[in-house]
Parts: C-alpha cells; sequence; structure tokens
C-alpha cells in the first residue's frame, strides 16, 4: 500500500455509512482523497458513522444504489477515479426474513452501479466488496481459492455469489475486449474474512452482540461456539482493498478479477475461543453461554486461502487476532467513558500504520 498514491484521489465509496465503511471513510480522509459517499442513513443506532463524526471531511450524500438515476447522475457529477462499492444488506439471519430486500440491494444494487459506469464510460478502476460466503460451503478444512464454485445456502450469501457473477459478466462483456477501451474500467472482486474491529454495531453479529451484553453486566448468548471462521481486523481487509485499487489503477487487466482476503490459517478460530478472549481482555463482567434456541443454518467451517493476494499484491496480515483483540476493547471501553471516538478510531488507524511502517 502506497500512502502517497492515495493524495488528491477522486474516490465513489458507497455504503460509507456502514461499519467497513466509516473506517474506510476516516482513512481515506486521512490519506488525502477527496472522498465521495453514497449510502443510506446509518444502518444502526449507535452507528460509527455518527459517534466519530464521519461525514466531516468527506461528502457525504444520502442515497440508494437501487435508484439507478440518482446513482449515474452522481457518477457523472463526481467523475470518481476510484470506485469502491460496500453498500449491502450485511446480514445472513435478516436475510432469511427479507429475502427481497437482500437480492435487490446486493444484486441490482451491483448491476445499478457497472450499468451507470458503463453509460457514462470515463476511465476508473473499481473495488466491488462481496463476502468470503460467496462460495458454495463444502466445509472443507482448507481454505477456499477464488477459482472455487460459487453459491451460497442462505439469501445473504446466494446474493454476494450473485454479485461476483454481475461483476463477471459486465467486465466480459463491457470493460474489456472488443467495443470498448481496454483498461478504461477495470473492475475486481475483493473477498473478506469476518472483519471485527470497534464501532461495529449490527445485529446478530458475534463483536456487537459480546459488546452489548458486557456493557449491560450480562453474559453473551452465542448459537454456534463451535463454528470456525475466519475472524480479521478491520484496517486488515481495507488494506486489502486499498492496495487491490491501487494494483488496478497501474495496470488493469492483470488484476481485474476475484481477490480473497482473510487471516492467517491459525487465526481462522472458533467462535468461543475469540469470546473467551475477548472476555478475559474486558474483565470482569465478561461471560457466555451458549443459547438453547432454534437459529437457521449457517455453517459449521469457513477458511480463506490468501496466498493469491499475498504473492501478487504482496498483501498479507500484520496484526494477529490475539493483537487484535485489545485494539477491540480499547475502542468499546471507550464509547462507554464518553471519549472522543473520531480520535480514538483515527488513533488506531495511525497505529496501524505505524505497524505497517507507513509513518
Amino acid at each position: 500500500m502506497n500512502r502517497a498514491f492515495w493524495e488528491g484521489k477522486r474516490v465513489l465509496l458507497t455504503g460509507h455509512t456502514g461499519f467497513k465503511g466509516s473506517w474506510l471513510s476516516l482513512w481515506l480522509d486521512a490519506l488525502g482523497a477527496e472522498v465521495t459517499g453514497y449510502a443510506l442513513s446509518p444502518p444502526t443506532d449507535p452507528s460509527l458513522f455518527v459517534l466519530a463524526d464521519v461525514g466531516r471531511g468527506i461528502d457525504s450524500i444520502t442515497g440508494d444504489v437501487r435508484d439507478f438515476d440518482a446513482l449515474k447522475a452522481l457518477i457523472d457529477a463526481r467523475r470518481p477515479e476510484i470506485v469502491i462499492h460496500m453498500a449491502a444488506q450485511s446480514m445472513v439471519r435478516y436475510s432469511y426474513e427479507h429475502p427481497v430486500e437482500t437480492y435487490s440491494t446486493n444484486v441490482l444494487g451491483t448491476v445499478h452501479l457497472l450499468e451507470a459506469l458503463r453509460r457514462v464510460r470515463r476511465p476508473c478502476v473499481v473495488v466491488n466488496v462481496t463476502s468470503d460466503k460467496c462460495y458454495e460451503n463444502r466445509n472443507q478444512v482448507r481454505g477456499y481459492q477464488e477459482t472455487q464454485p460459487l453459491g451460497g445456502h442462505d439469501p445473504y450469501s446466494s446474493s454476494k455469489a450473485c454479485s461476483e457473477l454481475v461483476t463477471a459478466a459486465y467486465r466480459q462483456s463491457y470493460f474489456a475486449g472488443e467495443g470498448s477501451a481496454p483498461r478504461r474500467i477495470a473492475v475486481a472482486t475483493a473477498r473478506a474474512g469476518n472483519v471485527v474491529g470497534g464501532g461495529d454495531w449490527t445485529q446478530d453479529q458475534l463483536v456487537p452482540d459480546i459488546m452489548r451484553a458486557f456493557a449491560a453486566g450480562r453474559p453473551v448468548r452465542i448459537r454456534n461456539p463451535h463454528a470456525i471462521r475466519p475472524w480479521q481486523f478491520v484496517l486488515e481487509a481495507l488494506r486489502g482493498y486499498l492496495s487491490l485499487a491501487e494494483r488496478l489503477h497501474a495496470d488493469g487487466p492483470m488484476y481485474a478479477e476475484g481477490w480473497n482476503f482473510g487471516p492467517h490459517e491459525e487465526d481462522a478460530r472458533p467462535v468461543s475461543w475469540l469470546v473467551e478472549r475477548i472476555s478475559a481482555v474486558w474483565g470482569e463482567g465478561g461471560h457466555w453461554e451458549v443459547d438453547p434456541g432454534t437459529h437457521p443454518h449457517e455453517a459449521p467451517l469457513l477458511k480463506l486461502d490468501i496466498s493469491k493476494a499475498r504473492s501478487r499484491l504482496g498483501w498479507s496480515p500484520r496484526l494477529r487476532l490475539e493483537e487484535a483483540i485489545p485494539w477491540i476493547v480499547e475502542w468499546y471501553r471507550a464509547y462507554q467513558d464518553g471519549d472522543d471516538l473520531r480520535r480514538v478510531t483515527t488513533a488506531q488507524i495511525e497505529r496501524y500504520e505505524q505497524l505497517l511502517g507507513l509513518r
């Protein structure tokens, strides 16, 4: 990742009011990019977007990726050099109850973005952020590679696989080969693991559930303590997106494909492991118990193979999961104490950059 690359770059970030979008907005602002955010109002209350005053320093626009005309008009007006598409319905359990909303946002939202870019026809690079759950889950022990079949048991996972297919179709039909100028629009997809970090309040997500319970002085109820997931600190995944965008800008055709961004293999841990480590760092009041209720299907095992990103992008995780847990607890303790959460969040970004040797 090159800090100097982002100075003055025109970036369109969809989904900037969400958890990952808020972290990325703050980071891009710190890097000197000219950021336009396009998203619905923050999806949770509280939200990192509000608590860290993310809208200060970027051009924040309220809008829906399902509104094609508004999205196209925005792209035509702002002329982004880089587009990072993160707007999504991101909850598995919610997708069971709201499949139409999930598909319309995650699939048609992708169609609308790529179609708007096709019609505007201005040079840019696009990183479409999908999910590690886009793969057909076979409960295999080894990590999924980018060439393996896409699928999805639940509407959320399926919708992300569909978004991948839409992206591939647009790339092959419109953004390369005859009929369009090569390198004019370069599109890649990013499939990250289970991202964790301060400021996440998403419903039915592990870390937010833990922090809500601990702050209230009650044990957190865990649905699937033995499920294994590729946990990674939020800035690790975001660095992957930024590194990919840089490579697309330099040589789009070589990098316009799907990419996994996940932790080292040993950081694919059971839910119970993560809960116990967070409990230990939190201290008094940090307890958990198994939720005996009936729950929708969730894959028991999921890992990502990141050898492609390591060898071709030079990207690999720098912060081990056990090292990241104190950062997460630090953020939520600061929230409890009423601290300046923009300062807390940007300080963690600076600390992470120092870890990478960027400062």
